[in-house]
């Protein structure tokens, strides 16, 4: 066993050197001179230790780890030159640049209404004043931005023209490119317009299919996610299930494993199996783009194959210590790749720990499904701690998840697959196939949905490098707990301590997930009557009239939206008013916007803020645009627009914001002013017929306020929808004007939730960090 690790340190420290030289390309030249002396002294020391085969076979080592860290850092010193050149070029262009690019990656969503992709760009400018280059980009654009898109693909030759934005340090691509307009040259040819064809094929036959299933099958046959809705992508994320529309390992492992059963089915013998096997993957790595992610993904599942083949986990741990060192020597930037971590660490976990989980969880459970447990489980203990660096919340339900999903997947990959390759010759039974494809995929539609909608299905953890070293700590444990075999004064200690661990840890997250769902309302003042969300910087504020609820704004992240909605126990929105469209107010759309009754919101301003407008349309939501003196009921309270006036002509942003108001019911009197400057609020001033017991501070407390408004306003408590920022928000000034006025202030980013609500004449208010308090009598 030792042996096998020996190739490790080359491993790791190539990993080490290709970071640091793709993130400070300064330093790229030095640490490619220290490896090759490095590899020099390893020559000559292992030249004359001939006799000495300790001493030979650490030279041999010394040698091998400069090498691939050589050519790690000479790859990023070559490829600097060119990076800066092509950078000085865009930069002289103006603010518009236009390239000519060959496409390299599939084209995928970005955001509600873009697609991106990965090109190649070959030169910079246009006509005759176009200069050569090379270098990596990524290409951002709408889909009516691009001329004959139905032809773009992977090998396609487009200029694009648009704004040039540079990369930040350690990525591959050079710059991002926001086009305005993508022409197509050349379209795909050769192998990459077969592949692009038959992936076509494939989103053909799954046209006119019903529900998410239909939009997974490509998915999770092709890795191609264009027909993925945002919400069952959220859906998929949240339930640990995402890996499965993205080619990964196990996509190529599954061909590979049919490759290699055909092949011993047709009596070849194990060489042939194996060089059949490593066809059929090169062939599908074709078929569904050969994008480095991809190539990772068929590298990380031919580690696993030789492995299995070689029969010795010892083996495969050194076979993968090479491969990742051949991969980060070849390509660098893949060290910062999340992707490449994730799949690194998956397939050493499941060399290294899927055996002994298996082992360890038979003890309790039958020997099948535990070896179906224990898959996915060493998965996610090793991969969880990378994926708190991206989202700080854990899957408690992502295991479960993915056993359920797991009987469905290799179908869905197997049977789409065929059907995408029998697209061209035979249409029908390529329909046919989907259609079969599509049951399955559906099963795993319902399981995302359904696992994702459970109450206290994310743990909120802490952020940064300090929670993923926690969550290594505990996932650790938990390994020890489940795998660690009994026997022995040590090991019993051992086991002890893990399983504690893991107790408290059940225990905390049993109690956040229940306080976060069904206990929620218990932890809350039951007679609120307002309630602003904690969603960092941004609004989300409830409204709550008998048992109808309204919504303004939903914040900008729509994990912080839904834990906040589950602790509060509201489930449907009677109403919902997005005041204007800036990402901080809308967001977390996507959670309410099959849930809301009615939804009301301001100026529109692009294809971006139109599509969420339909989104809550689509969802079943009544929708209205509406201005000053629009009006409408919640239960027995009444709202009323004050603001924009038709005639204001501001444009639609910040001061174009629905201001509304509610009053009645028994609630107390609220003004909510939006994003508002202080002009609007100026012109705002005279629709403010009386004062207002409780205000929502404008623009999350900025310093562009009117102190004649809050004069007039004279709230016992002003409210301030805040969260970490680089503004200085909220501002004293701000703050001054609530309290100058006989007010106190409540403020999410201190106070956490705030509930407010009258009883017996009393404005109370409850913090979420301190407690109850009079506001004012």
């Amino acid at each position: 066993m030792g042996r096998a690790w020996t190739l490790a340190p080359a491993a790791a420290l190539t990993w080490v050197v290709a970071g640091l030289a793709t993130v400070h390309p300064a330093v790229a030249p030095a640490l490619a001179a220290g490896s090759a002396t490095v590899m020099a002294g390893a020559i000559v020391m292992t030249w004359r230790s001939r006799r000495a085969v300790r001493l030979r076979r650490a030279g041999v080592l010394i040698g091998l780890v400069a090498l691939s860290t050589g050519v790690a850092a000479a790859n990023v010193w070559s490829a600097t030159g060119p990076r800066e050149h092509v950078i000085d070029l865009a930069e002289r262009e103006g603010p518009l640049v236009s390239m000519t690019a060959t496409v390299t990656g599939k084209i995928e969503p970005w955001g509600s209404e873009h697609l991106a992709f990965d090109a190649v760009a070959s030169a910079v400018g246009d006509g005759e004043g176009a200069h050569a280059v090379a270098a990596v980009i990524q290409i951002v654009v709408a889909p009516d931005d691009i001329e004959n898109v139905s032809a773009l693909d992977a090998g396609a030759v487009v200029e694009a023209r648009g704004s040039f934005q540079v990369s930040e340090a350690g990525e591959r691509a050079v710059a991002q490119v926001h086009a305005t307009v993508v022409e197509l040259l050349r379209p795909a040819g050769g192998v990459l317009r077969i592949s692009s064809d038959l992936r076509r094929g494939l989103l053909a036959a799954v046209d006119g299919l019903p529900s998410d299933g239909a939009s997974l099958v490509p998915g999770l046959a092709v890795g191609d996610t264009l027909l993925v809705t945002e919400q069952m992508d959220a859906a998929m994320k949240e339930s640990s299930l995402s890996h499965l529309t993205a080619v990964s390992g196990s996509n190529c492992a599954l061909v590979v494993g049919l490759a290699f059963a055909a092949a011993a089915a047709s009596g070849l013998g194990r060489t042939w199996r194996i060089v059949v096997a490593m066809l059929a993957l090169g062939g599908f790595v074709v078929l569904v783009t050969p994008e480095p992610s991809v190539v990772r993904a068929a590298g990380m599942a031919a580690v696993a194959m030789l492995a299995l083949l070689l029969g010795r986990t010892s083996q495969g741990v050194a076979v993968l210590s090479a491969a990742l060192a051949v991969a980060l020597a070849a390509d660098p930037w893949l060290s910062g790749s999340l992707g490449f971590g994730l799949s690194a660490a998956a397939t050493g976990s499941l060399l290294l720990f899927a055996r002994p989980l298996a082992q360890g969880l038979a003890r309790i459970m039958p020997q099948s499904l535990a070896l179906v447990l224990a898959v996915p489980l060493a998965a996610q203990l090793a991969c969880g701690p990378l994926l708190i660096l991206i989202t700080p919340t854990v899957a408690l339900y992502g295991v479960a998840a993915n056993v359920l999903a797991a009987p469905a997947a290799p179908v869905v990959t197997v049977v789409g697959l065929a059907a995408c390759l029998v697209a061209p010759i035979l249409p029908v039974v390529a329909s046919g196939l989907a259609a079969l494809a599509w049951v399955p995929a559906t099963w795993i539609a319902a399981t995302a949905s359904t696992v994702s909608a459970l109450p206290g299905d994310q743990l909120p953890w802490i952020e940064g490098l300090g929670g993923a070293l926690l969550l290594t700590a505990v996932s650790a444990a938990i390994g020890l707990a489940v795998a660690l075999p009994a026997g022995g004064t040590a090991r019993r200690r051992l086991h002890g301590i893990a399983r504690g661990a893991v107790a408290v840890l059940a225990g905390v997250a049993g109690g956040t997930a229940a306080l976060a769902g069904v206990l929620g309302p218990a932890t809350l003042p039951a007679s609120w009557q307002m309630l602003a969300c904690d969603v960092g910087q941004g609004d989300a504020v409830l409204v709550r009239a008998d048992d109808r609820v309204a919504l303004i704004d939903t914040g900008p992240d729509p994990e912080a939206l839904r834990t906040c909605l589950d602790r509060v126990g509201v489930d449907r929105l009677d109403l919902v008013v997005l005041s204007h469209f800036d990402h901080d107010h809308v967001g977390a759309a996507a959670v309410v916007a099959e849930r809301t009754g009615v939804m009301i919101h301001g100026p529109v301003d692009g294809p971006d803020d139109t599509a969420i407008v339909t989104s809550f349309r689509d969802g079943g939501a009544r929708v209205l645009e509406v201005a000053a003196d629009d009006a409408g009921t919640l239960g027995s309270a009444r709202w009323r627009v004050l603001w924009p006036r038709e005639d204001a002509g501001v444009a639609p942003g910040n001061d174009a914001s629905v201001v509304v108001a509610f009053t009645g019911g028994g609630l107390p009197s609220i003004l909510l002013l939006g994003d508002l400057s202080e002009e609007p609020q100026r012109q705002l001033l005279p629709g403010v017929d009386s004062p207002f017991e409780v205000v929502k501070v404008a623009h999350h407390g900025s310093a562009d306020q009117s102190a004649a408004l809050y004069e007039a306003v004279s709230a016992r408590l002003g409210v301030v929808t805040v969260g970490e920022n680089d503004y200085g928000h909220p501002r004293a000034e701000a703050l001054a004007l609530v309290v100058s006025n006989g007010g106190v202030v409540a403020r999410t980013d201190t106070d956490g939730i705030v509930a407010i609500w009258r009883e017996a004449g009393v404005l109370r208010v409850w913090r979420d960090h301190a407690g109850a308090v009079g506001a004012g009598g």
